[in-house]
């Protein structure tokens, strides 16, 4: 079984790297170690899709998040990505995500992007195995006065469960959506910002406090006051340890007492959680006030 896994991630992986390029079945199978017939198999039994759904949606993936943020022509994304005419490209988008490229990127409404799990993350969660401790980076940062625009679940206290109640997919809709912190956030909420049988744990975007624009469905908007946060930085890690990295952090923050700076936790701000991406070690943001 683990053998399956690992030929399913290192196609992911290849994918991932070679997502501009032309892929072929002959080329999975070259790095997964199994036929075509097999590796094709493995592919849809463990991410639910084909290899060809699964190139295209993060193509198309990919190509939205170009039109949001640069300057560019659609032509030169449709063929940068492999598309073989811009009618193709364009009939893609619009099945994919509902509207035309062009009239996205004149205004990048909220879209359900495609976000890539790795399969391989799913078991390591299972095994879980203990990591010696390393060192975990401190630093004070503040946060001005701001408005966050949140999914909420029902019971949900960590992201796992989330997932459960509100679907991992929700993380892509966010990538989307245009934020003022650089990426989505998860956030733990006080109580006086939780709704009535509504969870601890969200997912949402920061935007500016003057944000008045339209608010997603299934969506609400808090606004949050300026405030210092403890910024709690481990190691850079292996993607395939980043339940352990997680852990660490985690363990270096109970043990931390922020009066060695003259501050006290903060209970009326939110806790803040950003995605764990290894190559920058896992960050988690305390909110702290002066003692």
């Amino acid at each position: 079984m683990h053998d399956k896994i690992i030929a399913v991630q290192r196609m992911q992986d290849y994918i991932e790297k070679h997502i501009n390029e032309s892929i072929t079945l002959a080329d999975l199978a070259k790095i997964s170690l199994f036929s075509p017939w097999y590796s094709h198999r493995l592919f849809k039994e463990y991410t639910n899709y084909t290899p060809a759904e699964y190139i295209r949606r993060l193509k198309l993936s990919k190509s939205a998040l170009r039109l949001r943020d640069e300057d560019c022509k659609i032509i030169d994304i449709a063929f940068d990505l492999g598309f073989q005419s811009v009618d193709g490209y364009q009939r893609a988008f619009s099945r994919e995500f509902g509207c035309n490229p062009s009239e996205y990127a004149k205004n990048p409404i909220p879209l359900q992007l495609f976000i890539p799990y790795g399969v391989i993350y799913k078991e390591i969660r299972k095994e879980h195995k203990k990591m010696s401790v390393k060192n975990v980076f401190i630093q004070l940062m503040h946060k001005p006065s701001r408005k966050v625009l949140i999914k909420r679940a029902k019971t949900a206290t960590e992201y796992f469960k989330y997932c459960e109640e509100v679907g991992c997919e929700v993380w892509g809709f966010l990538t989307s959506m245009q934020f003022i912190s650089g990426e989505p956030v998860c956030l733990w909420l006080p109580e006086k910002y939780r709704k009535p049988n509504t969870s601890e744990y969200v997912q949402g975007v920061e935007v500016s406090i003057d944000f008045d624009g339209e608010i997603p469905e299934g969506f609400d908007l808090i606004e949050l006051p300026e405030a210092d946060y403890m910024v709690f930085q481990g190691e850079p890690f292996l993607e395939e340890d980043y339940c352990q990295a997680i852990e660490e952090v985690q363990e270096a923050i109970k043990k931390y007492n922020p009066a060695m700076w003259r501050y006290k936790w903060d209970t009326e701000n939110p806790r803040i959680q950003l995605e764990p991406i290894g190559k920058r070690g896992y960050i988690e943001m305390l909110p702290v006030k002066p003692l």
